[in-house]
């Protein structure tokens, strides 16, 4: 069951859990935000339409 929450610019987001496709192993990895804040890595969330049509 997934939950959804509206963030406005300047909160904190939650931390989540992805699959991931890694295309150098041509398989399915996993990207979670904690170990990214952990590892000290920058993150930047991207969202778009799935076909990039706009509206």
């Amino acid at each position: 069951m997934s939950e959804s929450t509206t963030l406005q610019v300047g909160q904190t987001v939650p931390d989540f859990t992805l699959t991931t496709y890694e295309p150098t192993t041509k398989g399915f990895g996993a990207f979670s935000l904690a170990d990214a804040k952990k590892n000290g890595k920058w993150t930047m969330l991207f969202f778009y339409p799935a076909d990039y049509t706009f509206v």
